[in-house]
């Protein structure tokens, strides 16, 4: 295989490591201890694997796995292998599953098997036997020698049982598709934003490099990292693992974040690096205020933590700051700037309520509606360009003009610039849900719940929520003739929606209140 000039394959940051310290810790999880020598290996077992089914440069590899060592090493490998992985929430049911494989043009899926409660591997396949396409379903079983629950499809011991640890890494092009994550907008389905393995490394090594200061690496330790957030995530994905992964640290998983679990892994790994969305620190912070847990290990060891996802209310940093004695550092960005845009750097002052600047090689500005930069201080559409910027919306050409109008990436959010170049994000565009830091977009489940034989119209909002800051709502108009209970309707929501998105809330009205132009005016309904 000869290799150019212009290779550059993310899988790389785990080869440098094993490389060079083999037996230094990588993953954690329980008393799993993976090395980078033995991350490298599995992941090379991966690659074989799916080079032996013919999958390579160019195809499209679906990933739907909790915080679990397996996934990190599948990530690599599927990248080993040269094709793109297309990351899941393992919450998808039935229907969302489908819509991804299908759109995405995955032609094969690993999944973890799952729990009674969260039956991940029945969900996938049930989407998975509807899309033609996607022609391998790979389970990832809790215990490696259990044979697949479906029998017609393989293990992920069975397809690298007898792989070799050696691999060599195909030569992806810094512009070649590295992985497509979904987002969505208010238009409909979902869109999946084609991220490069130049976006993707070159932001691992921009949030690394904007953490440095915090982190002492003259000492030689090795730093170590608590994910709690899903790596299914941008933020999890590349903030974290990607960034930490280039860095040769440890990186200690929590499939779910509970707030003594994640505490008590704290204390016990001697985390100095942590991400989360504002819901979580005010979690921590309240379980710490009801339990007195003893959080003396956790503040010697934190050295920087950082928030995303949604405003973080000022009182709840001054708070954390205060109980951890760590420096919370906010930051900004989307799936289609992978994820990094903004950050307040260690370097400067942080301004609670803010998110920061434009981090290395990314320009930011606020404009009005015919794209010219409005003045600092006033409120203005947020548009980004830079490394960071995905190449396209998959298979959406119309989508991806729409969105870099004028050369810049149309966020939707609206911002106000300061002075300083500090970036306050005020409200959006659009009518996104922010639940718990999870975007969640009524279109696509009024678009569902329209599909309801009892339905005639909805609207989905979302409603302010003191420990999530906003909750799924439903509005709906009844056919004649029909019954439907608040408790039936949600329930059938759960069998459509992933547990983060369905309606919690549902009120039944005559009508909805309808605009000139026969849009539903949901200003009215917030009211």
């Amino acid at each position: 295989m000869e290799f150019s000039a212009t290779t550059l394959n993310l899988a790389s940051i785990v080869e440098q490591h094993a490389k060079l310290s083999p037996e230094k810790e990588a993953i954690i999880w329980n008393d799993v201890r993976l090395s980078y020598g033995e991350l490298n290996s599995l992941s090379n077992r991966v690659a074989n694997a799916l080079t032996e089914m013919d999958i390579g440069h160019g195809d499209k590899v679906a990933l739907s796995c909790p915080n679990l060592p397996f996934f990190p090493f599948i990530y690599y490998g599927i990248l080993k292998a040269g094709a793109a992985v297309v990351p899941l929430n393992v919450l998808f049911k039935k229907r969302e599953v489908a819509y991804h494989l299908e759109d995405s043009d995955a032609k094969a899926v690993f999944v973890f098997e799952g729990t009674d409660e969260l039956p991940m591997a029945q969900w996938v396949k049930e989407g998975f036997d509807t899309v033609e396409t996607c022609e391998h379903l790979i389970v990832i079983t809790k215990d490696l020698n259990a044979p697949s629950p479906f029998a017609e499809h393989q293990t992920l011991t069975q397809i690298t049982d007898g792989k070799s640890d050696e691999f060599e890494t195909f030569p992806t092009k810094p512009e070649d598709t590295c992985a497509i994550l979904y987002t969505s907008g208010t238009t409909g389905q979902p869109k999946g934003a084609e991220l490069t393995h130049f976006n993707i490394f070159l932001n691992a090594v921009t949030t690394y490099n904007s953490h440095l200061p915090m982190l002492d690496f003259t000492d030689g330790e090795q730093k170590t990292v608590l994910i709690t957030l899903p790596l299914f995530h941008t933020t999890g994905q590349t903030v974290q693992m990607n960034a930490q992964i280039y860095g040769g640290n440890r990186i200690v998983l929590l499939p779910r974040f509970e707030e003594k679990a994640t505490l008590e892994a704290m204390a016990k790994e001697k985390v100095n690096f942590w991400v989360g969305v504002p819901t979580m620190y005010w979690a921590l912070l309240r379980y710490v205020e009801e339990t007195g847990f003893d959080t003396t290990t956790i503040t010697e060891n934190m050295k920087v933590a950082t928030s995303g996802g949604a405003p973080m209310p000022v009182e709840v940093m001054k708070n954390f700051e205060k109980v951890f004695h760590v420096r919370v550092l906010e930051g900004y960005g989307l799936s289609e700037t992978s994820p990094l845009a903004a950050f307040n750097h260690f370097e400067k002052p942080s301004k609670p309520g803010k998110v920061g600047q434009a981090i290395f090689g990314v320009e930011i500005k606020c404009v009005n509606e015919n794209d010219t930069e409005v003045k600092r201080g006033t409120r203005g559409e947020v548009v980004i360009r830079g490394h960071n910027v995905m190449k396209c919306y998959y298979k959406r050409p119309a989508a991806t003009l729409e969105a870099f109008r004028n050369g810049w990436f149309h966020t939707g959010d609206i911002g106000i610039m300061d002075e300083d170049g500090y970036l306050q994000i005020v409200d959006r565009t659009k009518d996104m849900i922010l639940r718990g830091g999870y975007n969640i977009y009524p279109r696509e489940l009024e678009e569902v719940i329209m599909t309801h034989e009892a339905v005639s119209l909805c609207a989905v909002i979302g409603v302010p929520d003191e420990r999530l800051g906003e909750e799924v709502k439903a509005f709906i108009v009844l056919k004649n003739g029909f019954v439907l209970s608040e408790e039936d309707f949600i329930e059938w929501c759960k069998t459509q929606f992933a547990a983060n998105k369905y309606p919690r809330y549902v009120e039944f009205r005559n009508e909805l209140p309808i605009g000139g132009t026969g849009k539903i005016l949901k200003r009215e309904l917030r009211k």
